[in-house]
């Protein structure tokens, strides 16, 4: 029986298990093993049975309000009026689990989720609302659905353009500013003026240019993958930090998964997350939906999936990246830590309690913690060979060995771990960068924010076909265009904030990565037309102290990148990959067809999202392996 005469919840007269008992919603049993949970993850019996799916959000709101004495309400076919809704800020109505409904002559229908801690709700409304208040029991999906359809407008607006809002020099809507484009048009003529009156001192000039980069790119990667591989993670995660942690005390956690057309590795996805060593009534999981994509909302749906995950609608609009649906998710996130998982991985089991134990154990400043990335289908095809040589060599070495030079760190595009707060107050994503973790790490560095490394992987699935493959890699190295030319907008104020050393570790990573594939044809066509035909100009761009550098570059500098490589899949005990890194080489000629293609898209559509497709693995879960660093076996 409900009561609508007093706003606030009588006291119980049945306790919650009881009540769903006794209509039937789960058995006695289900009741007692979640007793058991809630003793030992000290969470509302609710949640657990929810994020256990014994019990959906609609049938525990309507045993709550059973419980308290209030009325319920299903705010999926009671439409909530637009009007009364915004007497509260959307910020509000997520924070205290509330929303107006409508007004009734002098009463007011406030539809709440939790009617016992109904004071803090009960303070606001009456600010603005001093007469007579009804509250309505209704499930937090509920009013997360309610929300956004009231609030669509500013929620649309907030992730699109909360960061060109917060700081428009940090976006990348305008590739290139006037400014750049007056430089790069004197910098074109001056050559062209060069190349007709001087030919020869502008291409040797050129050319020594160019050596000197590649030199120097050389020898950073080089003594930055050595440091990376050579020491030990600066915070180090024992066994007994994790057995230390109370499942009690963990806090929410977030975990945003944006997925498009990648109905094939749903069942992936969910097993993965339920094999989380995490209190499932803890997670705050949300699945980003893209408007457009009903064919994996209905095989979402068809998966049944447990009720701890929420989908979530990403309204069409322009762009329609990864990191636009990222912001929308994050708008609504209720954990004290978020993290990133794409479509398709397979994260190990403690690495979300691994992240705790690093953000306790690193200073104010550390806001980030990226978690290493490989591939669980290495041994699919050459390509999945090469693929995962490469990621054992950036995550494993070059990333760890940024972070203990204090340099700024390109976050992957998966597995970051974010202080959710402090990712709101820099802007969440770019939704115009399509590499937006690479431009993120940055954009965290020039805030004085540092970025951790925690020894956990990830498992991805390696792109098996070439077009995908390319197509992917396109958007990779655009991205990280993107990201140095935004900021370079302003290099002298770029200095200021990262620093000598960060300016040089930026360029030679975000500025050299794809810098590095652009030169490759060039200097490989400059070699074979040398070789193969007699040409006394070749050799005249080439006088001994460059001809030194570049063959030093083509021998030393290759044979290193090629021994990094083989280096980096021993430590990870991928033996069988040795013989494939030797052939790194052809790998380098893809990598090049794909920066040059990424340069014409950052003119032509800078802000395309080329889809990678996923699901293309044929064992999926017959080559993930533990990864033991060296020295811990």
């Amino acid at each position: 029986m409900t009561r609508t005469s007093d706003p606030f919840p009588a006291p119980p007269s049945q306790r919650l298990g009881d009540i769903l008992v006794s209509q039937k919603v789960i058995t006695k049993k289900e009741l007692d093993s979640a007793l058991k949970a809630q003793n030992r993850s000290g969470e509302r019996l609710g949640q657990i049975l929810v994020s256990r799916g014994a019990v959906n959000r609609l049938a525990l709101s309507e045993a709550l309000a059973r419980q308290c004495g209030l009325a319920h309400i299903d705010l999926r076919k009671d439409q909530v009026d637009p009007s009364t809704a915004k007497l509260l800020g959307p910020d509000i109505c997520r924070k205290l689990g509330c929303i107006p409904v409508r007004e009734t002559g002098e009463e007011l229908q406030v539809a709440i989720v939790d009617p016992w801690n109904i004071q803090p709700i009960h303070e606001h409304v009456s600010r603005i609302h001093p007469g007579k208040i009804q509250y309505l029991v209704t499930s937090e999906f509920d009013i997360e659905w309610a929300t956004r359809a009231i609030f669509h407008e500013t929620y649309i607006n907030e992730s699109i353009w909360g960061l060109f809002y917060r700081n428009p020099e940090e976006c990348a809507h305008k590739t290139f500013t006037t400014p750049q484009i007056i430089a790069m048009a004197v910098i074109a003529f001056l050559l062209i003026i060069g190349m007709v009156f001087a030919p020869y001192i502008t291409m040797l000039g050129l050319n020594i240019a160019a050596a000197l980069i590649y030199l120097g790119i050389s020898i950073f990667r080089f003594s930055i993958a050595l440091s990376g591989a050579a020491r030990q993670d600066l915070i180090a995660v024992t066994a007994q930090d994790l057995q230390a942690l109370d499942d009690s005390q963990l806090p929410i956690y977030t975990i945003l998964i944006p997925v498009f057309r990648e109905k094939e590795v749903l069942p992936v996805l969910l097993q993965s997350i339920k094999e989380l060593d995490y209190p499932a009534s803890k997670l705050d999981v949300k699945l980003l939906l893209e408007e457009v994509d009903q064919e994996t909302r209905q095989a979402a749906i068809a998966i049944h999936p447990p009720g701890n995950i929420e989908f979530i609608t990403i309204p069409d609009s322009q762009p329609r990246t990864k990191p636009k649906a990222c912001n929308y998710g994050l708008i609504s996130a209720r954990g004290k830590y978020l993290v990133i998982f794409d479509a398709e991985d397979k994260p190990e089991r403690d690495q979300l309690k691994k992240v705790i134990c690093t953000f306790k154990k690193g200073g104010e400043d550390l806001i980030c913690v990226q978690a290493k990335l490989n591939y669980y289908n290495r041994n699919q095809n050459l390509l999945t060979r090469w693929f995962t040589c490469e990621y054992s060599n950036w995550f494993d070495m070059i990333l760890p060995g940024l972070n203990r030079a204090g340099l700024p760190i390109p976050l992957g595009g998966t597995s970051n771990h974010f202080l959710t707060e402090k990712l709101r107050e820099l802007g969440g994503w770019d939704p115009f960068n399509v590499t937006e973790d690479a431009d993120l790490g940055i954009r965290m560095y020039k805030h004085n924010y540092k970025t951790a490394i925690v020894d956990s992987t990830t498992y991805e699935e390696a792109n098996s076909k070439l077009w995908n493959w390319i197509r992917q890699r396109t958007r990779w190295i655009k991205g990280y265009l993107q990201t140095w030319f935004v900021n370079m907008r302003h290099p002298f104020r770029l200095l200021k904030e990262l620093g000598l050393k960060g300016v040089l570790g930026f360029h030679l990573t975000v500025g050299g990565t794809p810098f590095l594939f652009i030169l490759n044809p060039i200097f490989w066509f400059l070699t074979t037309m040398s070789f193969v035909f007699d040409i006394h100009f070749l050799s005249e761009l080439f006088p001994p102290p460059i001809f030194f550098i570049s063959a030093f570059n083509l021998i030393i500098g290759n044979f290193v990148f090629v021994y990094l490589n083989v280096i980096s899949t021993f430590r990870r005990g991928y033996y069988e990959l040795g013989k494939y890194a030797l052939l790194s080489p052809i790998y380098w000629v893809l990598m090049s067809f794909a920066a040059w293609r990424a340069m014409w898209q950052l003119i032509s559509k800078p802000f395309y999202w080329e889809k990678t497709t996923h699901g293309l693995s044929e064992h999926p879960d017959q080559e993930e392996e533990e990864f033991v660093p060296e020295g811990k076996a």
